[in-house]
């Protein structure tokens, strides 16, 4: 059990977030449960109201009805209606919703088309595309003709199977990711992954992963970035599809299993404190977690330097970590072994109990592990 009722259950963690849309909420969800938030929006959406691919496609659906229409997003199908009024045709559009095999990714969604004045023919519970995919393959969609909805990216297997099942599919892009205007929080974001500075990382749209991966490849960071998620920071994405850029480089993923921010973030409160080892020393049970330790229940803020030291002899608990590994570890670190006294100097006064940390003279330091604890840690 930890100690979370007092601080939350994320207090001592940093969690990057990625997502342009909806990045306030999703903040605001794991502040209040005691995380930092690091956000740096890894794309921008841009409208496309202006764009001749939507205005083509849209008249092609007026001139050429399909089978069946798949509105993906509220955002999406709602800037679609507005850009057809815009160009002088949204009644047709709507005269041709009407008419067929409507489709609605999920709740969201269904209340964007309602509030069109449509209906729609069926809507999953999950807001799972795949659902909608084993319904459109149950019915048979054999020279069905199917108009997809795009919400900024392409769906690749979504689409991949209904061409092998027989079906003609028309994409409607509606809006288009960009990289962000502004690429500094980006970077940033990337050389704190680097750096070990984030505990988890959460993708809520598979553009906003692959554009998070690309920025590192363009930057020369790609190893030190996969290197990173595939050990040291939880990678939390908010569903499958979204994870599908990560997983292409063999990078583990979370999941809820309800897409959603609510359960991803449970998710992370279920998941984080778990990494965090509780470790009795010196008659004190301590828990290192990102960036602070609980202290017997109390939350201590700790410089990253002294955090990199902590985590190093945290490795070996009670086993002396000689000065020399200890300065590889310092962040930055140069070769004046002076670094590691000062560092170890403003740790110990960061955990208010000096105690817990030896030093072994002419050796290095140790985390006083308490004996009995010594004697069961061979599990």
């Amino acid at each position: 059990m930890h100690d979370d009722a007092q601080h939350g259950p994320l207090a001592g963690f940093t969690v990057g977030v990625t997502a342009a849309r909806r990045a306030e909420e999703l903040g605001t969800l794991l502040q209040r449960r005691g995380a930092v938030v690091l956000h740096a929006p890894a794309l921008r959406i841009v409208p496309l109201a202006d764009d001749s691919e939507l205005l083509a496609a849209t008249k092609e659906l007026i001139d050429d009805v399909p089978d069946v229409v798949i509105a993906t997003t509220a955002i999406g199908f709602r800037g679609w209606v507005e850009a057809a009024d815009g160009w002088g045709i949204g009644d047709a559009l709507l005269r041709v919703l009407r008419g067929v095999e409507l489709l609605a990714r999920g709740p969201k969604v269904k209340g964007a088309i309602r509030a069109a004045g449509l209906t729609e023919a069926w809507s999953p519970g999950s807001e799972s595309m795949a659902e909608v995919l084993d319904r459109l393959l149950g019915e048979g969609v054999e020279g069905r003709r199917i108009a997809l909805q795009l919400h900024g990216e392409p769906l690749p297997g979504f689409v991949d199977a209904l061409l092998a099942a027989g079906a003609e599919v028309v994409g409607v892009p509606v809006y288009r990711w960009m990289p962000p205007e502004d690429i500094a929080p980006l970077d940033r974001m990337l050389d704190v992954t680097v750096a070990r500075g984030l505990d988890a990382l959460t993708f809520t749209s598979a553009p906003a992963a692959a554009s998070y991966l690309n920025r590192a490849e363009v930057r020369g960071l790609l190893p030190e970035i996969l290197s990173a998620l595939r050990d040291d920071v939880m990678t939390v994405c908010v569903g499958p599809v979204t994870a599908v850029p990560l997983q292409d480089r063999g990078i583990d993923t979370l999941q809820p299993e309800r897409f959603r921010l609510g359960p991803l973030v449970q998710l992370l409160c279920a998941r984080l404190p778990d990494t965090a080892r509780p470790l009795p020393v010196a008659g004190h049970r301590i828990e290192i977690r990102g960036h602070a330790v609980l202290v017997d229940g109390a939350l201590r803020p700790v410089p990253p330097a002294g955090m990199a030291l902590l985590h190093a002899l945290s490795r070996r608990p009670g086993w002396v970590v000689a000065r020399a590994d200890l300065l590889r570890a310092l962040p930055g670190s140069g070769s004046d072994e002076h670094a590691v006294e000062t560092a170890m100097a403003r740790l110990r006064s960061a955990l208010g109990v000096p105690r817990l940390i030896q030093t072994v003279v002419k050796r290095g330091y140790r985390l006083a592990l308490d004996p009995v604890a010594e004697t069961r840690s061979d599990g």
